[in-house]
């Protein structure tokens, strides 16, 4: 589904990422880890051809084609889809119409948005005003809505209350098809720094993200549980 290979990012000359090598297969859900300000974000970003990042080596295969230098709507339109840890808000523009934009298979955007406790807040300005909980559901929302085949999330758990995490963890894993097990299809890529999330999300397997680049692959349980013991920089001399 997706292949990232020996990808190095910069902004404005400043080197975030470096020899990045990844790989997400069709129905697998992969955790990203890593502390705060260590480039998760600016991967996602990457990926989605979003920001003022700049790709000086390396590619990124999406399905088997080459989209690096792809503009976002072009990914998104092939299958790609983002959270955003914080979106903007859009004045004027309301969240049904949103999602009736975004919905292109006639379903039922009422309908979606009950399922997501959310059908007051349809004909509220995009995300003006609503807490952190409200800002998750309607990114949800509007990846329900799109349905992609590659779901990108930057930390979903980050400024949840416990009632609203329960919903956003049901709504991921109805986006992730965790529902189904032969036939499933859909890739996750979910970026974490606490690691909460794993309570309400199965992955598959996880990854560290130090030094700008991926230190580490194994089972996402074992990865925190080493994280909460020896931190970040225990990483760096894991022999694992």
């Amino acid at each position: 589904m997706l292949e990232i290979e020996n990808l190095t990012v910069s902004v404005e000359g400043k080197e975030l990422l470096k020899d990045i090598n990844l790989s997400i297969a069709e129905g697998e859900t992969r955790m990203l880890f890593g502390e705060n300000g260590s480039g998760k974000t600016s991967l996602l970003m990457a990926i989605m051809g979003l920001g003022p990042f700049k790709i000086e080596s390396g590619r990124i295969l999406f399905k088997g084609q080459d989209i690096t230098h792809l503009p976002a709507n072009e990914r998104a339109g092939r299958g790609i889809g983002i959270m955003f840890q914080r979106p903007p808000t859009i004045r004027g523009l309301k969240v049904k119409q949103m999602l009736e934009i975004i919905e292109h298979d006639g379903g039922d955007v009422d309908e979606l948005a009950g399922s997501l406790n959310f059908t007051e807040f349809l004909e509220r300005d995009l995300n003006l005003g609503f807490s952190g909980g409200e800002l998750k559901r309607a990114e949800l929302l509007q990846l329900l809505a799109q349905d992609p085949d590659l779901v990108l999330l930057d930390e979903p758990e980050s400024g949840v209350d416990l009632v609203n995490i329960s919903l956003i963890g049901n709504a991921i894993g109805t986006l992730l098809q965790k529902d189904v097990h032969k036939e499933r299809k859909k890739a996750g890529l979910i970026i974490t720094h606490s690691g909460h999330i794993l309570d309400y999300v199965e992955a598959d397997r996880g990854c560290v993200l130090v030094n700008k680049t991926i230190w580490c692959t194994g089972n996402p349980h074992e990865i925190l549980k080493g994280i909460r013991e020896r931190g970040y920089e225990g990483c760096l001399t894991c022999q694992r």
